[in-house]
């Protein structure tokens, strides 16, 4: 209770804005879980990735935070919200869940949460802690030092995965080409 309080007691603006974030990130990923709207549960998700996004820029990642915004809150929400209204969902359309099928996820759901706070507290000792005397680099999440890292240690390996995202790419137009005599579905 004393550390609580004195964690409470060392907060500085960044920590009331820390933890401000991290309650807005919390409703709002229950309200993911929780809405019964798709559309409810989408719009959600992308405020949950923009608080995320916030978290990013509190640690001095902004190159994160920038591609966090542009490739989950931007491209796969439009993807997510593409489908939802292609699948054109109704009421009526809907299987109601058994009380089996909700407690069968409870169960499933504890069972997990149990698992993950065993694996944390093991793996908790072998964390590397800092140094509150350490020296702090201003620099450290900037675009320029991950591209000075990137195309100097890591070429080799950011090179491949062009490669392979570039396979990717003609694998997907081939897969979706249709030939002549296909049938549309």
């Amino acid at each position: 209770m004393t550390e609580t309080l004195n964690f409470f007691k060392t907060l500085t603006g960044t920590g009331y804005l820390f933890l401000g974030l991290t309650t807005v990130t919390l409703f709002c990923a229950i309200g993911v879980v929780t809405a019964r709207n798709p559309i409810y549960s989408v719009l959600a998700l992308i405020a949950t990735f923009f608080c995320l996004s916030g978290h990013y820029i509190l640690l001095n990642a902004q190159f994160l935070a920038a591609v966090n915004i542009i490739v989950y809150a931007g491209a796969i929400m439009v993807l997510f919200l593409f489908t939802i209204m292609f699948l054109n969902l109704r009421k009526e359309d809907e299987e109601s869940k058994t009380n089996l099928t909700k407690m069968a996820s409870v169960v499933v759901g504890g069972l997990l949460m149990v698992m993950l706070i065993t694996i944390f507290r093991a793996k908790s000792a072998q964390v590397p802690t800092v140094s509150p005397n350490s020296p702090f680099d201003s620099r450290t999440g900037l675009v320029e030092q991950l591209g000075n890292l990137l195309y100097s240690d890591y070429i080799l390996p950011f090179e491949l995965a062009s490669v392979l995202f570039l396979v990717a790419m003609v694998g997907a137009v081939m897969l979706g080409k249709r030939e002549a005599g296909d049938r549309h579905f």
